[in-house]
């Protein structure tokens, strides 16, 4: 039976996924997370397989493709198709990410951090309602890994997050993995980025494994998560709540 509301624990939908979960009517799965750039094809068998699996479970749509943080114009054709498939499959939120990805000349195929200034919390800000406006609901964001410190930084990343939820009035998918990396990168302490975080906003959590490359840790969502990023997510969940919560595997 198709879940009323999303908790517990949630699976990363992906298309080896698919036949299995069709085939399987005995499995019950709280919610899935569906990357929704991958289903973005206008009709075909994608879609049609992505509908009959939302008829059977909760799920949430999560993107990479929209450059919130970015200086273009906000990709609208982008966002009508997630709306639309949205609707069509019930997905009960939306969340992308508190990074941009280039520009008109310049494209990167990763998630890079804005600065944490007051400037970049009203920019962010102004293109997340106007997010919400089109979509006619909330979204959820999501803080990022980052590798560098930017010199022009006002505030703490929790800080820029937190004002950005304010500002915004959106809610926010905290990535524990993220903000473990990026403490561990800038040598900031990962309990200040908690403190600094509205729980009242978070509606659900990533965790993921990083690869340590000696000199820096690197969000590659292809190994274990790390034992200190489980007792994070343990320590939060224990002080907060439970929250909704799923690991990345790619």
């Amino acid at each position: 039976m198709l879940a009323n509301k999303i908790e517990g624990a949630g699976i990363g939908l992906r298309m080896p996924h698919v036949q299995q979960i069709l085939a399987d009517e005995s499995l019950e799965i709280p919610w899935l997370e569906v990357l929704v750039d991958n289903w973005l094809v206008d009709g075909g068998l994608n879609q049609h397989l992505l509908r009959q699996i939302s008829e059977r479970f909760a799920t949430v749509f999560h993107s990479v493709g929209l450059s919130l943080g970015g200086m273009n114009s906000l990709d609208i054709d982008y966002l009508q198709q997630i709306k639309q498939l949205k609707q069509a499959c019930g997905a009960k939120w939306y969340s992308e990410h508190a990074s941009f990805s280039g520009n008109d000349d310049f494209k990167v195929a990763d998630l890079l951090p804005l600065p944490y200034t007051s400037e970049a919390v009203m920019h962010i800000s102004r293109r997340i309602k106007q997010t919400q406006e089109l979509m006619g609901e909330r979204i959820l964001l999501e803080n990022v890994s980052s590798y560098i410190s930017c010199q022009h930084n006002e505030m703490s990343e929790g800080e820029f997050i937190a004002a950005i939820a304010e500002e915004a009035d959106c809610y926010l998918l905290l990535d524990i993995n993220n903000a473990f990396v990026s403490s561990v990168n800038s040598a900031q302490p990962l309990q200040s980025f908690f403190a600094a975080i509205p729980t009242e906003r978070v509606k659900q959590i990533h965790l993921a494994g990083f690869h340590d490359k000696g000199s820096y840790l690197l969000d590659a969502h292809n190994h274990p998560v790390d034992p200190k990023v489980w007792q994070a997510y343990q320590d939060y969940i224990a002080f907060n709540g439970n929250v909704p919560t799923m690991i990345e595997w790619d």
